[in-house]
């Protein structure tokens, strides 16, 4: 069973397998269906970053990239999931619902198995900052654990002030984060559509934010969905860190490009960071071929 929809910005149909993958392989994309005709592997990591504008971009657009990785990604990194080959057939993840919700069931339906290979991280060492105007985004050490902490401040009153922290842990991540969808102002729709972007938006996988309400007649899922889901975002740009984090991130008004940009500030200097391994961890070593929403097959997990 295969998962299927459209990019949120291409408006295009896309096709993802999710394939098990060894220890030490981390998260790398398997992108098909390129112009050259040739198919190519893009690492998961900051280093293959190629936009960061309104969505995370892997890749080379002129040889194949992969747009819109943020959402797995964050799946991936909440469940603890550290090796998958993802499959993709186009230049763009299908956006779903708009959250990681669909995927992190996938995911939950196959389950993980554990690996004797020791789990390796970066560990934070000392605080990193970067900054951009009123925005910022920092790093810095903590004993043990990730945490995060995202603020967000929109002149909408609608989405306005607000702040979302918290320990990252799998049932948190499922129950407090997964869920919150992506969202957009209504009077920027014409703006992004002339610059691409935005082409398969909809109310079904986004959450359009009008002058004075939210236009979705469901509503939101959350009373502070806006800033669960750029903490959902957060989660997915770290992720391309290429090994869990132990450390506390901080952002304010922060984005893709900050959250990125927080990582390249962090590897810039080797005496920020140490690699660190621990005793065994979960692998995703079961063959996940999912659909969205339907009676999903559960495989067996090998050991």
């Amino acid at each position: 069973m295969t998962l299927t929809g459209i990019g949120v910005h291409s408006g295009n149909p896309a096709e993802i397998t999710l394939h098990p993958a060894k220890a030490n392989h981390g998260i790398a994309f398997l992108r098909t269906g390129t112009t050259t005709g040739n198919d190519r592997i893009i690492k998961a990591h900051f280093a293959c970053v190629s936009a960061t504008e309104l969505c995370t971009v892997i890749g080379d657009v002129e040889t194949g990239a992969v747009a819109t990785i943020e959402h797995l990604m964050s799946a991936l990194y909440g469940l603890g999931v550290d090796n998958a080959l993802v499959e993709i057939d186009g230049p763009e993840m299908p956006i779903l619902d708009g959250s990681a919700r669909l995927f992190v069931q996938a995911i939950d339906s196959v389950g993980l198995a554990l690996c004797r290979a020791p789990r390796r991280w970066i560990k934070v060492l000392q605080p990193v900052r970067i900054e951009a105007g009123r925005a910022f985004a920092e790093l810095r050490p903590i004993d043990r654990g990730f945490r995060l902490d995202v603020e967000i401040d929109f002149e909408s009153p609608v989405i306005g002030r607000s702040r979302k922290a918290m320990d990252l842990t799998p049932a948190a991540y499922r129950r407090e984060i997964a869920p919150a969808r992506t969202f957009g102002m209504m009077k920027d729709v014409e703006r992004y559509w002339k610059a691409g972007f935005a082409l398969g938006a909809s109310l079904d996988n986004t959450v359009a934010v009008g002058e004075t309400a939210v236009v979705n007649p469901e509503g939101l899922r959350f009373a502070d969905e806006f800033v669960r889901h750029k903490f959902l975002d957060a989660v997915g740009d770290l992720a391309l860190a290429g090994l869990p984090l132990q450390g506390a991130y901080r952002s304010y008004c922060g984005g893709h490009r900050m959250n990125v940009g927080i990582l390249e500030a962090l590897f810039a200097d080797r005496a920020n960071y140490a690699i660190v391994e621990g005793q065994g961890t979960r692998r995703e070593t079961a063959r996940a071929d999912f659909g969205a929403g339907l009676g999903l097959a559960a495989f067996a997990a090998e050991l």
